[in-house]
């Protein structure tokens, strides 16, 4: 009961002082675009916040998979939007990782503005179950004695399984070849049929594999432990230092939205964060809410821009 009056009092904030634009708004269905397709992390993050947001703002909130192009297709999409309704499930591939690597038909920074970070889900070393390793140490030994033996799975060139793989050549000082696949799931196929040795995929995509044996976890390669994986290291537990990559996701706006509205959303989708039920669904594919300011969102967007631009430089990356 406590919970639900403060919930009603916080919708009376987020409808509340955002001039009369912010209070009209929205007066049609919303759509919340994704650059993935239906069943993925990103798919799960916005159904998640898309399910409470609408009896929020008192319209429909719905999903729309628009996948392609490392998620920016659907970001291109929403930036060049004009009909006020429009958001966008940014991922980080397509907001810190794409920009480097692909001839965008819109600016990034230019023409989406951050609006609300939902949160991330962390990628995890996996190996298949034909590999000795029991350990990141003994992987390292492993690819050392045979240079580019070892080979490792991604859901595509560009992808956080690329780039994390890319982050942990440069910091084990190894040579692994990637085999690029046209999503997670053929990936994943390959990597517990032994046709490829590794992967660094998102924890939702894995999890199930993990818990049943078929693949084996070494190392997340976020700065805690997960508690879905409690018995699995971080990279710098495991010895490894600077291999950080998670999947990070937010709401993004195109940078026309009126600032009031943009207050409106971010208050609402925090107050979705907040409800027992979306931390109890966000919990069991491992993902770990962390509500910010949009200030803060807006910061996190520029250094994570900045530190991927600065790996995609050095390592050379190029897609394939």
């Amino acid at each position: 009961m406590k919970f639900m009056m403060a919930l009603t009092a916080a919708t009376v904030l987020v409808l509340g002082p955002g001039g009369a634009q912010a209070q009209e708004w929205p007066t049609h269905p919303v759509r919340i675009l994704v650059g993935s397709a239906p069943g993925g992390g990103t798919d799960a993050m916005a159904r998640a916040v898309a399910d409470r947001l609408g009896p929020l703002l008192k319209q429909p909130v719905v999903v729309e998979n628009r996948p392609g192009a490392s998620n920016t297709l659907a970001a291109g999409v929403t930036a060049k939007s004009t009909d006020g309704n429009t958001m966008l499930m940014g991922v980080v591939t397509a907001h810190a990782i794409a920009p480097h690597l692909l001839k965008l038909t819109y600016d990034s920074n230019r023409d989406l503005v951050p609006v609300a970070f939902v949160g991330s889900v962390p990628n995890v070393l996996v190996v298949g179950n034909g590999v000795p390793a029991k350990t990141v140490k003994e992987l390292i030994q492993i690819a050392k004695a045979s240079p580019g033996k070892l080979n490792y799975a991604s859901s595509g060139s560009g992808s956080t399984q690329h780039i994390a793989a890319e982050m942990f050549k440069d910091a084990a000082e190894v040579d692994i070849a990637q085999v690029p696949y046209k999503g997670s799931s053929p990936a994943l196929i390959d990597l517990v049929g032994g046709q490829v040795q590794m992967s660094f995929d998102t924890l939702p995509s894995i999890l199930g594999h993990i818990k049943s044996g078929k693949i084996r976890a070494l190392a997340v390669t976020t700065p805690k432990r997960n508690p879905q994986l409690p018995d699995v290291p971080t990279m710098a537990e495991a010895g490894v230092q600077g291999v950080e990559m998670s999947a990070w996701y937010g709401i993004y706006m195109p940078a026309s939205t009126p600032k009031a509205v943009q207050t409106k959303v971010h208050d609402a989708v925090n107050l979705v964060l907040a409800m027992p039920e979306t931390k109890t669904r966000l919990d069991g594919i491992g993902a770990e809410i962390t509500p910010t300011t949009q200030a803060q969102f807006a910061d996190f967007h520029a250094a994570e821009n900045k530190r991927f631009g600065e790996l995609i430089k050095k390592r050379n990356i190029r897609l394939e």
